[in-house]
């Protein structure tokens, strides 16, 4: 049985402050240390916010971004140097660069990327050069080199040892102008996990990122990879998704075996959710999700 703990990453410096940054005091004020059994491991705040757009990088808040990715990276490896599994709770999406930075500090480290986008843009694509929407981008070394070559070590990951798992922003990324997901980075689309379902299409993705040289691999769960219907809380909403019982068997099977070293919750708004209704589902399939590793003998 492997301790879990729980780190506050609240850095909307990828974004805006527009309530994302209240989603650990949701999580935890809902239960989750108490339920999942897991340690409180400290809180990382963020460097103040610019809505002003860089002007060499096209990037919102880039110095700050990697500023605060080098010091939740610190923390993460406090919590993993202790042999404890690590959840980190954002924030937005650009809270996954100082995760996985962590990791590149300690070798070649895979992601299982649940997001409902692909997150993939590069700067000129982005209307607001939000790094929420490129940090799977800048995290396989495209983008500005401030943020993907961070400490020298980029890039984070390999394209490779990366799963994208059931985003549904094709056509919307496209129109967009986005930059392709490169080839050796494996895609399953939602369409992909329903047609073989969701523990088939996750066992499937485990296997990619387990078969290869990595180490293991971190999981990144952005919330609205689930269905809009009942995962409105969001800023960025986008018709269908999965299902609560999707996800938590997404998370059973990703969080399962020894090769997964971390997960980490992003974009989840609680200023949508004012009655904290959706804290307490989401917070119940985490537990759900986490229980693969604090049941294990």
């Amino acid at each position: 049985m492997q301790e879990l703990a729980i780190i506050e990453a609240p850095s909307v410096l990828g974004l805006r402050p527009s309530g994302v940054q209240d989603l650990p005091a949701a999580l935890l004020d809902a239960g989750l240390l108490v339920h999942s059994g897991a340690v409180w491991a400290g809180r990382v705040e963020a460097p103040a916010y610019s809505p002003v757009r860089d002007a060499e990088t096209g990037v919102l808040n880039p110095v700050g971004i990697a500023q605060y990715s080098v010091l939740l990276a610190d923390a993460v490896g406090s919590v993993l140097d202790a042999g404890r599994f690590p959840v980190v709770l954002g924030g937005d999406c650009s809270i996954l660069l100082g995760n996985l930075l962590a990791l590149r500090r300690r070798g070649r480290y895979g992601l299982l990327f649940l997001d409902g986008h692909t997150d993939f843009y590069q700067p000129s694509a982005e209307p607001a050069g939000e790094a929420a929407s490129m940090e799977l981008a800048l995290a396989t070394g495209r983008g500005p080199r401030l943020l993907t070559d961070l400490e020298g070590r980029g890039p984070l990951l390999r394209d490779e040892d990366v799963v994208a798992f059931g985003f549904r922003d094709s056509a919307e990324s496209a129109e967009a102008g986005m930059q392709p997901l490169p080839p050796q980075l494996h895609a399953i689309d939602l369409d992909g996990v329903r047609a073989v379902g969701a523990a088939s299409a996750a066992r499937h993705a485990v296997g990619r990122l387990t078969g290869g040289k990595s180490a293991g691999y971190w999981v990144h769960l952005d919330v609205d990879v689930l269905d809009d219907a009942i995962m409105p809380a969001v800023d960025y909403r986008i018709p269908g998704g999965l299902t609560w019982s999707e996800l938590e068997s997404v998370l059973r099977t990703a969080l399962a075996g020894d090769r997964a070293v971390g997960l980490d919750v992003t974009i989840f708004n609680p200023r949508l959710d004012p009655d904290g209704r959706i804290a307490a589902r989401l917070t119940e399939s985490l537990r759900r999700g986490l229980s693969a590793r604090t049941d294990r003998a």
